[in-house]
């Protein structure tokens, strides 16, 4: 069962979560009416709620997941002139949290949406159980990283003629690629809908340069070292985040742990998925064990 439910966001903004598996059934969801804990599942730039379909499905069995489309992203709005900053963005976290009552919630990020999951952690500790940080760095990027995107978005042959075109140009022939990813190029293709002249993405890249503008400048050490939950810092071995960047981000957390997945890249949760659900399962599960 997939079931759309609205949120409001900051400022009014109408935002899209999504239930992947059957609602919690009256009186709890495990064995002896147990309450199944919150989890809030947080995408990256560019993704939307439905890349957590999988992750939802394989956690439900003990928590009530909840995918959350960011504003921009999705279905959910997509405000012309934003805001498009990281309060923004936290404060409609939090509004998903509090209006689905999900606290005490987990959070799972992936990327900027794991930015926003450790800032909300870090700024409402009372609200959040435990956090998963997939392949976000907590150093600066800098703009030398802002204008390869703006290249890298304008490389794009959009319009695509099929969804087939999509997932060759993401998954094989994208000149960033070392190698081929499929993972990559089925990723792409969800994130396009279909218009008159062809596949085109459903959010606006210039909205992307602008949320991206807000948080690579910046360092996030100082938010990070404040997150006082059990927190699990995931990555692959072939992803953006370094080995020796994730274990200083371990020794920063006053709870952290590290876990590292073997063959994945950036969109290790997709390229991946038995393993990295392998990974966050058990931590999840003592994490948010009450007491």
């Amino acid at each position: 069962m997939t079931r759309r439910i609205d949120v409001t966001g900051a400022g009014g903004v109408r935002l899209a979560a999504w239930e992947f598996t059957d609602p919690p059934k009256i009186g709890g969801g495990l064995e002896g009416g147990e309450h199944r804990p919150g989890v809030l599942l947080l995408h990256g730039l560019m993704g939307r709620a439905s890349h957590w379909a999988d992750t939802a499905r394989r956690l439900s069995a003990r928590h009530r997941p909840v995918a959350l489309d960011q504003r921009g992203h999705g279905r959910s709005e997509k405000p012309a002139e934003g805001p498009y900053d990281r309060a923004a963005y936290v404060d409609d976290a939090l509004a998903a949290v509090e209006q689905l009552g999900l606290a005490p919630v987990a959070l799972v990020g992936h990327a900027m949406g794991a930015l926003t999951a450790w800032q909300l952690a870090a700024r409402r500790p009372d609200l959040v159980s435990a956090l998963v940080i997939c392949d976000m760095r907590a150093s600066a990027l800098g703009a030398a990283s802002q204008h390869e995107w703006t290249e890298w978005f304008r490389s794009w042959p959009v319009p695509f003629a099929t969804l087939a075109d999509v997932r060759k140009w993401f998954g094989e022939d994208d000149p960033t690629l070392e190698r081929p990813r499929p993972a990559r190029g089925e990723f792409f293709a969800e994130v396009m809908a279909e218009r008159a002249d062809g596949w085109r993405p459903v959010f606006s890249r210039r909205q992307m340069l602008t949320a991206r503008e807000t948080w690579v400048h910046d360092a996030h050490w100082e938010e990070l070292a404040q997150v006082s939950c059990p927190t699990l810092v995931v990555r692959g071995l072939d992803a953006e985040l370094g080995r020796a960047e994730a274990q200083e981000m371990v020794r920063v957390l006053p709870r952290g742990a590290y876990a590292e997945i073997p063959d994945a890249g950036h969109l290790l949760p997709w390229e991946q998925p038995d393993a990295w659900c392998a990974t966050i399962e058990p931590f999840l599960q003592t994490a948010t064990r009450p007491g």
